[in-house]
Parts: structure tokens; sequence; C-alpha cells
């Protein structure tokens, strides 16, 4: 997937003017401004509906592909057979699967719940801590990865971030390779929708797992990102902020690298410290 520039799935719809009066100690001013866009996508599987995530809009079959991997729902780009629009409605897409993971997602049916998941949910959907447990096979890559490199992804992610820049409203996430190069990147009102998005479109590209690939993302780092990060294949996770505790413990037992409060030149490790050199 070859690009000039990072592959960004930013859309004009990414933002909405609104009006705004201005405070300050010289007093106050009406002036236009514009809000990070926050909608509903409803994802049906079959027709059927499945879940509906407040996203930003923009790379919906993205997210939605993403979304599925996390949820189990799909275990690579060859489950699903199609992804479609709803011709009436931007916010509405149907997904079709395979026969047999759809009969499995009808037995599985029972470990989730049907809910809203806002932008900030983790896996909302689940009933148990048990059934936060996925069963995949622990990350081996051995490659390092120089310090320097890593001191260096903020301000590349950073520097991609045109809506962040306009609204202020937006979480980033970018997967980056072991040079440090950024490959593709999305913005969302959700650091776990923009996770999706970028997991998504290399699931699309059948680039799965991404053991040669570096997520990195704004804001902390949750328990779901790092399952996130397991479920691609992803070795190495950081962020500019903290990890949680969960956070932590999954990355152990996965065998990820994960990077907390990379901030100029210095950064945390929590996990699996091998992969960082120098």
């Amino acid at each position: 997937m070859p690009h000039d520039r990072p592959y960004s799935m930013m859309t004009a719809s990414l933002v909405r003017p609104v009006r705004v009066l201005h405070v300050s100690p010289q007093g106050s001013s009406s002036r236009a401004d514009v809000a990070a866009t926050e909608e509903p996508l409803e994802v049906r599987i079959g027709g059927d509906p499945f879940a509906v995530i407040m996203r930003t809009p923009g790379a919906d079959i993205e997210l939605a592909a993403g979304f599925l991997l996390a949820e189990r729902v799909i275990l690579g780009a060859s489950d699903i057979r199609g992804i479609d629009r709803d011709p009436h409605s931007r916010n509405r897409i149907d997904v079709r699967i395979l026969e047999a993971r759809a009969r499995d997602l009808t037995r599985r049916e029972g470990a989730r719940r049907r809910v809203m998941m806002n932008s900030s949910c983790g896996l909302c959907g689940r009933v148990t801590i048990d059934s936060l447990r996925v069963e995949a096979p622990e990350i081996l890559a051995d490659w390092t990865i120089p310090a320097a490199v890593i001191a260096a992804l903020p301000e590349a992610l950073r520097h991609e971030q045109a809506v962040f820049n306009e609204t202020g409203g937006l979480h980033a996430a970018g997967l980056f390779d072991r040079s440090g190069t950024l490959e593709v990147m999305a913005e969302d009102i959700g650091r776990h929708n923009a996770v999706d998005k970028v997991i998504g479109r290399m699931l699309l590209d059948d680039r799965l797992p991404l053991d040669q690939s570096v997520l990195f993302v704004s804001g902390r780092t949750s328990y779901e990102i790092v399952q996130k990060a397991y479920l691609a294949g992803i070795p190495v996770v950081g962020a500019v902020s903290a990890p949680s505790s969960l956070a932590v413990e999954l990355a152990g037992e996965a065998g990820i690298t994960l990077l907390g409060f990379v901030r100029g030149s210095t950064f945390n490790l929590y996990s699996h410290p091998r992969r960082v050199a120098g």
C-alpha cells in the first residue's frame, strides 16, 4: 500500500461549524468556530443490528472491520463477504460474513449485550471479566527499535493530525514501521475508534498480522487498545500518556512491548523491554 504521504482517513465531515461566545479578560465576543463531528454508526451483520458506535464519520468501513475483528466476529479479511452502505443513511452499514462465522456469532451472543458503544467505551458489550480474555498466540517478534525512533513518534503522528489542529477535539492512532515511518493514521473522537480504523484498513488490505508494526496512540492506553493490538499481531504499542493496570497486565501476557509517557526524549517501558535498543 504505497503512499507519498501516510494513508489518512480524513473527510470534510469530520468537523461542523459552530458559534461560540469567546470570553477573556478583555471581554466577550461572538465568533465562528468548528467542532469535531460525532454521529452514531449502526453496524449490522447480515441485515441484523449488532452495535451502535459513536464515532467521527469517515473510514466507516475500516472502523467496522477493525471493530468486528476486536469482537472476534471475524478472524481475518477472508471472513468478510462484503460491506454495504445503506443508500439512505451514511450512518448505517451492513457487513456480510461467512456462514460459519455467522453461526459462531449466534452461539456466542449470550456473552454479549447489545449496547450503544460510546467513543470512550471499552468492551462495553461484554458480560464478565473472564470473557474479555482472548485466545491468541503470544507475540514473539524478535526485532528491536531504537529509543530515538520511539521518541520521534508523537511528533510524527501529531504532524498529521489536521483535524485536531482545527478542533482540538480528536484522538489519533498511527501505525509505524520499524524505522519510524508513519504508514497509516486515523483521527476520531475515540482512541478505540481510531485504532479500529487503522487496523481495519490493514485487515481489508489483507496485511495482518502486523508483526513488523508499531501502534502509537494519543492519550492513554486502555486494556482494549492493547487487546486490539494483540489480535492484530502488533508487537509494540506506545502512547503519550499512561497505560491502565489491565493494559500492562495484558501486554505482559501477550508478549507486547508497552510504552507510556512518550514525551521528548523520555518514556516508560512497562513490559518486554527487549525490543527497545539504546
